[in-house]
């Protein structure tokens, strides 16, 4: 049995949550409580297994509180985030400070559309109460001061829409069939990941010099947030990182992080590569797709493309990582004990679509090797 606290300075939302998760199998609401002091004496006292915090509150903000929890008494965290500029640069701290993973308010109608959160919310609540916290801790302190002075559905998880229908790769990019020639020897790295993965992000951007060749990625992450998280990132790393644009030439010492809410791909333009942005259907529930990335690295990069997979929830990616892996490409999975969750990186393997399963703290040194 799952324990949760419900923090949240909405006695609206606090029902909400409370009524979703106390229908849930296997998921006992201990409490709840409208601002962090409150929170503070009811996690002593109820001892809870996570808790569900809002990011904005009185008297003390979410990330205030998050990082004197995670500092004194850790445990997993569940954001409860609203869909704003705001709310996504605050949400991207409380990632940074030790939240395991995020869930987003509906904008309008909050009464009658947040209940169709539940399946969402029920599933986060699963996989947080599961997570690595430990992994989480020795993340978060090591965050450079400059950001954490200042991770989640993807728009495949739309909110207030119900569970959408689970669609394969080949409603965005059908697979080729024959030989395919791949006249240019300059590499690119795709990188995908979902829960934990804006930080395990950071941790490889931080690593990889400016001339490390062109770095596309897919995180599941609302369209409200990719591009604060770019930015974000921008500030971490020694390369270029930007929010992708359709048409963009990939060029070695930069990134481009795929928009929230359009698949990313990579196609050959000549002699070069570029971003593509695709708006088709959800592919394994998720827009952007990790498996869209990597296909569309098998078709049009092959053996020059290096796949990496981080911690997530989850499977996407692993079918297109074993597309890549066939074709020649090089491929990287995060390991367990490194992960927050060992959800994609673990279906990879089942797959076996993975070349090194690597703790974090080595993927950046083992990308350099197989780029040289």
């Amino acid at each position: 049995m799952i324990k949760v606290l419900i923090v949240d300075d909405s006695a609206l939302i606090r029902k909400m949550l409370g009524s979703i998760l106390s229908n849930a199998p296997g998921i006992e609401v201990v409490g709840s409580a409208s601002d962090p002091y409150v929170a503070r004496e009811k996690i002593k006292k109820l001892k809870p297994d996570m808790i569900t915090l809002d990011v904005e509150m009185p008297k003390m903000d979410g990330v205030t509180f998050l990082r004197n929890l995670m500092r004194l008494h850790p445990m997993p965290v569940l954001m409860v985030s609203s869909l704003t500029e705001h709310g996504a640069d605050i949400t991207l701290q409380a990632l940074e400070a030790g939240a395991v993973d995020f869930v987003t308010k509906p904008k309008v109608d909050l009464a009658n559309t947040f209940e169709s959160y539940g399946a969402e919310i029920v599933e986060k609540v699963r996989v947080v109460a599961r997570a690595n916290v430990k992994q989480i801790i020795t993340r978060s302190s090591s965050a450079p001061a400059h950001v954490l002075g200042t991770a989640g559905p993807s728009e495949g998880d739309i909110s207030g829409q119900g569970v959408p229908k689970k669609f394969n790769t080949d409603v965005v990019l059908a697979k080729s069939s024959g030989n395919r020639h791949f006249q240019t020897t300059d590499k690119v790295i795709a990188i995908g990941a979902s829960t934990g993965g804006t930080e395990a992000i950071r941790v490889v951007l931080e690593t990889l010099p400016p001339g490390t060749p062109g770095v596309v990625i897919v995180q599941h992450i609302p369209a409200a947030f990719s591009k604060p998280f770019a930015e974000r990132m921008n500030n971490s790393s020694a390369m270029n990182v930007m929010h992708a644009e359709d048409g963009q030439q990939i060029i070695p010492g930069h990134v481009y992080i795929a928009p929230g809410d359009q698949h990313l791909m990579v196609v050959r333009d000549g002699a070069r590569y570029i971003c593509r942005l695709n708006d088709g259907e959800l592919v394994n529930r998720h827009k952007p797709s990790v498996d869209v990335l990597f296909r569309s690295m098998a078709e049009n990069v092959g053996p020059n493309g290096i796949a990496v997979m981080l911690t997530g929830m989850g499977g996407d990616g692993a079918a297109g990582m074993k597309e890549m892996l066939d074709v020649g490409a090089k491929t990287i999975a995060q390991d367990e004990r490194s992960s927050v969750v060992w959800g994609m990186p673990g279906e990879a393997v089942k797959a076996g679509a993975v070349e090194q399963v690597l703790p974090l703290g080595d993927v950046a040194e083992a990308v350099l090797k197989l780029a040289r």
